[in-house]
């Protein structure tokens, strides 16, 4: 599942292994507001694709009966993960572990979850990775449990701005198989769970998953 890609927005490495992604820090307050209203008050949370650790350590410490548990692939982003946790991560915020969530089977492994948190993977990923990704996030919520998936979509078959149209066909230049998924493409491969679609800031959505 790991590209090298191109992306605006890069994380920034520190001297201590931390790394900051703008991107990350524009889209948390509006990521967290979404989560004060829908998240459970206790449980385990699997962050899939934590990237740099920003928001794993900020989410955790807004709500600290919530058993935080980050993951990623890429060594990197592990490494900026627990430089965070150690920095100022709460109690609750367990040290990131390896995960593949684009390999078959995974929710047996890091299932199950009251809570799952997806920011910004999909349309860097193929199809069929998206829909491993997806089917594992249905078999690895507890009844009753929400995931929250957030990101660019096309509604449609389209894009609905020219940023989202450009950024769009730059991820199909680097890799004709990625970029971005449309809605009603992932809705239904989250069949029958139900699902909410919350507008966001910069034209992104929040997908909300209510296990059944």
């Amino acid at each position: 599942m790991t590209r090298k890609l191109t992306l605006p927005d890069a994380p920034r490495s520190g001297d201590d292994k931390r790394m900051s992604a703008p991107s990350a820090r524009r889209n948390m307050a509006p990521i967290l507001e979404v989560l004060r209203a829908h998240a459970p008050a206790a449980g385990r949370v699997l962050e899939i694709a934590a990237g740099t650790g920003e928001h794993a350590v900020a989410f955790s410490r807004t709500f600290p009966g919530l058993d935080w548990q980050p993951t990623d692939l890429d060594p990197d982003r592990l490494a900026s993960i627990e430089a965070w946790r150690q920095a100022e991560g709460p109690a609750n915020l367990r040290p990131p572990t390896a995960l593949n969530a684009a390999a078959e089977g995974w929710h047996a492994t890091h299932g199950p979850a009251d809570m799952i948190l997806l920011v910004n993977l999909l349309h860097l990923i193929s199809d069929a990775e998206a829909e491993t990704v997806l089917a594992g996030i249905t078999r690895a919520l507890t009844p009753g449990g929400k995931a929250f998936l957030y990101g660019p979509f096309l509604r449609n078959g389209e894009a609905t701005s020219e940023g989202d149209a450009t950024f769009h066909a730059s991820l199909r230049a680097q890799d004709p198989a990625i970029g971005y998924k449309d809605i009603a493409w992932v809705r239904d491969r989250l069949s029958p769970m139900k699902t909410e679609t919350l507008d966001m800031p910069s034209n992104n959505l929040m997908i909300i998953v209510t296990a059944n």
